[in-house]
């Protein structure tokens, strides 16, 4: 890890972590695998070049980042969350477990993915206001994008019952309230898996060695989901060291614990070797 003799620049991303993408260059292609789905390839095509939406993710990375010192939440979060959840709701629906908006609706697994999809683009954009409520903030950005993002593409009742799809995720994808719907424990779970190397986060010079969420962070090495043997979804974490569980079991167990989804997912963290994450930790 290395430090800034840029004593006005206070964050520095470290490469162990960094994808290397600057704030600016959020127009950019996703790495989202759209698989045959028509629907999905057009709203990827739209989401990657909406100016809005770009603006909203950088100013939720200011806020997260440079005001509050959290990690990323913009562009490369939402790619992250996104691949996460496509990849479980392909394993649920391989078990013959249908998401609840074909339960529901009668929608088609196709909608399905277009849900997940636009929750994950869209969950975090409340940033841009504040970090306290940003769940709340995420709906009301997210309302009249989805109606733009969605043109032509549904008819009006249709589009209504994507949407209010769409805002249920986002609205209780945190800690704060219950999802009720198969799509929206997905994408609950899915942002709560972007903990290994290669998510950029800060590092206050003052502070690496004194924040457990750093020291977590840096112990984990992977994120892989499989299909389970005992249930749909397996999350294999591979960890360098045991501090690695603080965020298994701080983080990642109250999102799975109110999922509504707990009984499709299993989870197993391994500690593969237990490497030096720091020398110390001073407090104070």
């Amino acid at each position: 890890m290395t430090k800034s003799d840029d004593k006005e620049n206070r964050w520095e991303y470290i490469d162990e972590y960094s994808f290397d993408e600057p704030l600016s260059n959020e127009l950019t292609p996703f790495e989202v695998p759209m698989g045959t789905n028509r629907i999905l390839g057009i709203l990827k095509d739209r989401v990657e070049s909406n100016v809005e939406l770009a603006a909203l993710w950088k100013c939720s990375n200011v806020t997260a980042i440079n005001r509050l010192g959290y990690s990323d939440h913009g562009k490369k979060h939402v790619e992250i969350v996104a691949n996460n959840a496509l990849r479980m709701l392909r394993l649920i629906a391989d078990s013959g477990i249908q998401p609840s908006c074909v339960q529901d609706y009668g929608l088609s697994y196709e909608d399905a993915e277009v849900i997940l999809f636009l929750g994950a683009c869209l969950h975090d954009i409340g940033h841009s206001v504040h970090r306290d409520n940003h769940t709340q903030y995420s709906v009301f950005f997210a309302a009249p994008l989805l109606g733009r993002l969605l043109a032509d593409i549904y008819p009006q009742e249709k589009l209504t019952v994507v949407t209010s799809e769409v805002l249920h995720c986002i609205a209780v994808h945190h800690k704060d309230c219950r999802p009720l719907t198969i799509e929206a424990g997905i994408l609950r779970i899915s942002d709560a898996l972007d903990m290994a190397h290669g998510r950029t986060r800060p590092w206050d010079d003052a502070h690496t060695n004194s924040n457990i969420h750093a020291v977590s962070a840096r112990a984990i090495d992977a994120v892989d989901i499989l299909p389970g043997r005992e249930k749909p979804v397996l999350i294999s974490i591979r960890m360098s060291g045991s501090a690695g569980v603080f965020q298994v079991d701080e983080l990642l167990r109250p999102k799975l614990a109110g999922s509504g989804i707990h009984d499709l997912v299993q989870i197993e963290a391994k500690v593969t070797c237990e490497k030096q994450i720091i020398a110390d930790f001073v407090i104070g």
